[in-house]
């Protein structure tokens, strides 16, 4: 099963973090299978490809918590 996920970047205190399309029981920074797009938590910096993720999503991958919530900050 596919996920779409955070894969984090960064030094400690100046996280970002890539959003990516990675096997459900893959490490949290291991091998990914595409890569949609970067959250930046401490600019508020959001950018995403919406066609690709709704490409993995009618494939059968499933998003995250913590993907979900920044793609939808009104609904947490």
């Amino acid at each position: 099963m596919l996920k779409i996920k955070l894969f984090q970047r960064g030094k400690k205190h100046q996280r970002s973090y890539r959003i990516v399309v990675a096997p459900a029981r893959s490490k949290r920074d291991g091998k990914y299978t595409d890569y949609l797009g970067f959250l930046n938590p401490k600019t508020n910096t959001l950018s995403v490809d919406r066609e690709k993720i709704k490409l993995w999503l009618s494939r059968g991958a499933q998003l995250t918590e913590g993907v979900r919530k920044a793609l939808n900050p009104t609904k947490n």
